[in-house]
């Protein structure tokens, strides 16, 4: 099993892991919700019965000091008594503007009365109705879980970003630290080959030795230069865009086997000029194409078309080889993931880098079809 495997089968455990949080929360939050909402509803009963008991006795205020006390108690807790007629005979705990409050106050009625009331009977057919909303504490109660998981959400999103963006860096600094020794090592053996190469060529009968061993050199210098800009500011200047593609074609249908075919498509823009480096560019072309040839097998077609799209230049790059599952199309980026014996997985991952971290537009694949093929999309800005 992969390591991108094993990763997303942490993220999953880690999703689900989460919803159980936020489900039991939920669950248990709204269980003690319930049970306050029935510990009011008895408060607002025995709030009933201590108003029977003063509207029906007789007796004085001292004697009835327990039960004011009961009803003094309730602080929290909106209710509105209406008679028979549902004209509103009292009200407590409801905040009221100070401009119309009647008007304000009917309409907190009209809301209560969705409800249930409770019933007061205050004797000789004398009936009142008791309306009642759940106090505030309820209802914060009732937000809570939603808030709460809504701040460990963004603690977890904002801890992800911050993680990516230092694992980002580190393997930004891996890369360059990489790219800028792979460049070191590679200038001092070139040009003591550029020198042999001169030596091959004072001596006669070594011209076609000389000629093709120069042009390998030629190739080790491009490689080289490719290296070295990873990590600085490339320098962009404005090239015609089929120019660069058909020099980089060229170069590999000499160097793949014949049953592999190549295709350029311009439409009608031949002649359309990009912002690019062109020895970054054709690197990230000719990456996509020896994949495309490895995918292939020896033997297919590899077509490239451009177009024009509002201000951007689309180049498409399709073969005909066995194309990817669906949860590969991001993965196939991630550095060090390869479907190859003996690959290292950073082709991908330096031409994604290459055209959306100097060339600032974009790498993704665009669609692909398992024993039929695979499209790759470059985005770049018009010059």
């Amino acid at each position: 099993m992969s390591f991108y495997t094993h990763k997303r089968i942490w993220k999953l455990f880690l999703l689900i892991g989460a919803v159980t949080i936020g489900f039991f929360t939920l669950v248990y939050t709204d269980n003690l919700t319930k049970e306050l909402k029935e510990e009011e509803r008895k408060s607002v009963e025995i709030w009933i019965r201590a108003i029977k008991q003063i509207t029906q006795s007789g007796a004085g205020e001292d004697e009835l000091g327990l039960t004011l006390e009961v009803i003094s108690q309730n602080t929290t807790i909106p209710i509105i008594i209406v008679e028979a007629d549902s004209t509103i005979n009292s009200h407590r705990n409801i905040k009221l503007p100070k401009d119309n409050p009647e008007e304000a106050l009917q309409k907190e009625l009209e809301t209560l009365m969705k409800g249930e009331p409770l019933i007061i009977d205050l004797g000789s057919d004398e009936l009142q109705y008791l309306y009642y909303d759940d106090s505030v504490l309820i209802k914060k109660l009732e937000w809570f879980p939603i808030i709460q998981l809504s701040v460990v959400a963004l603690f977890i999103f904002i801890a992800y970003i911050a993680f990516n963006g230092a694992r980002k860096a580190e393997q930004d600094q891996v890369w360059v630290g990489m790219s800028k020794e792979t460049a070191h090592q590679l200038g001092t053996p070139t040009s003591s080959l550029l020198g042999w190469v001169d030596l091959l060529k004072l001596k006669e009968g070594n011209d076609d030795i000389a000629g093709e061993l120069e042009k390998d050199v030629q190739r080790l210098q491009v490689i080289t230069d490719r290296f070295s800009k990873i990590g600085s500011k490339p320098e962009l200047s404005e090239q015609p865009l089929i120019l660069a593609i058909e020099e980089i074609i060229d170069y590999l249908k000499r160097r793949t086997a014949a049953n592999i075919q190549f295709k350029i498509s311009m439409g009608d823009i031949p002649y359309l000029m990009v912002n690019i480096n062109k020895v970054l560019f054709q690197w990230v072309v000719e990456n996509i194409c020896k994949n495309a040839v490895d995918a292939m097998k020896g033997s297919g077609i590899i077509e490239i078309s451009i177009g024009n799209n509002n201000g951007h230049v689309n180049i498409d790059i399709s073969d005909t080889g066995k194309g990817l599952h669906r949860n590969q199309f991001k993965t196939i980026f991630k550095p060090g993931y390869t479907t190859k014996l003996r690959g290292w997985g950073l082709g991908l991952s330096l031409a994604k880098r290459i055209i959306e971290g100097y060339h600032g537009g974009k790498l993704f694949v665009k669609e692909s079809e398992l024993g039929k093929g695979t499209t790759f999309r470059l985005t770049l800005p018009k010059a």
